[in-house]
């Protein structure tokens, strides 16, 4: 009977210290593991800020203006002052040919002139002349039809000696080249010495002139623009440039030229976009994106666009957990979206973790996305 007591005793002792460590309090890991299963999330808190549709296009740098220095006259070269890289300006003397044969030309031309202007003289003195005794029936008809005659021979004599002059002018004029407007020599296509033929395209040395000179003050970039976004593209729009070389760099711009007829073969509507280059940091013949801004809203509600699921709802947090929204788009560009209903400034927008979550499910914010 004693054995069966004590037994008896020991199994209440056991069952009251298991009741009193039930009801002692939780410690803070214990109580941590509440949130244990919590979905991890970032969140961005919406704000108004301004926003810009845009329409994103590649295309190649071109220099303003690009001329290849050639004469007008075939010849020698015989001076060239300049060299690439060299900045010049308009009306600056770059190159020269040798203008000795020209020079002799012009002051044969000169010669004949003098002689057609001498005989021209005389002659208009023997019509004057001839005119009076005509006038005065001293003189036959076939008498003052040869003097008028000969006027008129010499009067051509004289203008076919002036174009002689005058084209020996513009020869010696044109043998002397000069940059039509300022800029830097791109390349320098010819040496001293060699023989240049306008009339060819051609010369000794090799083609394209006889320097190479470029403006590329300010850029000008051409892109292709389909039909379905044409009638959204306008002259006088402004557009931003960006190029790898300068990738924390934008250089905006404006719409220049719109065709008005597609391309037969693209299809596409050929657009230009000028860009002001003071700097000359920009450089002809590399690529850039050119980026059209379609619309733009100031004060509008955005939200990134990882945020947005399906098209047509997200997720904020309310009181630890996920609330789905269903909101309605406004403009759009590649990085955020406009939110035209559907949410309130100061909202947090989950943008990471939020595919596959369901509506409801706790979550535990572990980072906040800057615009």
């Amino acid at each position: 009977m004693t054995r069966v007591k004590n037994l008896s005793i020991m199994l209440v002792f056991s069952l009251g210290v298991a009741v009193l460590s039930s009801c002692r309090p939780q410690k803070k890991e214990e109580a941590a593991s509440e949130t244990f299963g919590a979905a991890p999330v970032k969140v961005f808190k919406v704000k108004k800020q301004r926003i810009s549709e845009k329409l994103f296009y590649t295309g190649t740098l071109e220099a303003w203006q690009r001329i290849n220095i050639t004469p007008d006259t075939g010849g020698k070269i015989a001076r060239i002052y300049v060299n690439e890289g060299d900045r010049v300006a308009k009306g600056q003397v770059l190159a020269e040919l040798d203008t000795q044969a020209i020079e002799l030309q012009l002051k044969q031309a000169e010669a004949a002139f003098a002689v057609a202007q001498a005989r021209y003289n005389d002659s208009r003195t023997n019509l004057d002349r001839m005119e009076r005794l005509f006038k005065e029936k001293a003189v036959s008809d076939q008498q003052y039809e040869q003097v008028r005659l000969a006027f008129d021979a010499s009067k051509a004599q004289l203008d076919q000696a002036q174009a002689a002059v005058n084209l020996a002018r513009h020869s010696l004029n044109v043998a002397i080249m000069k940059a039509p407007f300022s800029g830097i020599i791109a390349s320098k296509n010819a040496d001293v010495g060699d023989v240049i033929n306008p009339m060819m395209g051609a010369f000794s040395g090799g083609s394209g002139g006889v320097l190479t000179l470029v403006d590329f003050s300010r850029i000008k970039i051409r892109v292709d623009v389909s039909p379905s976004e044409i009638t959204r593209v306008k002259k006088g729009q402004p557009a931003i440039l960006r190029v790898p070389s300068l990738p924390e760099h934008e250089f905006r711009g404006t719409i220049t030229v719109i065709n008005l007829a597609a391309d037969p073969l693209t299809k596409k509507f050929g657009v230009e976009v000028a860009v002001d280059n003071p700097d000359l940091v920009l450089r002809p013949g590399t690529f850039g994106e050119i980026a059209f801004e379609i619309s733009t809203h100031e004060d509008a509600l955005v939200v990134p666009q990882k945020a947005i699921l399906s098209n047509k709802y997200l997720f904020v947090v309310e009181d630890g957990k996920a609330v789905k929204r269903e909101v309605v788009l406004g403009l759009q560009n590649a990085t955020m979206v406009e939110i035209t209903s559907g949410l309130a400034e100061g909202d947090e927008v989950i943008v990471e973790g939020n595919f596959g979550l369901e509506e409801g499910a706790t979550v535990n914010i572990i980072g906040e996305v800057k615009p």
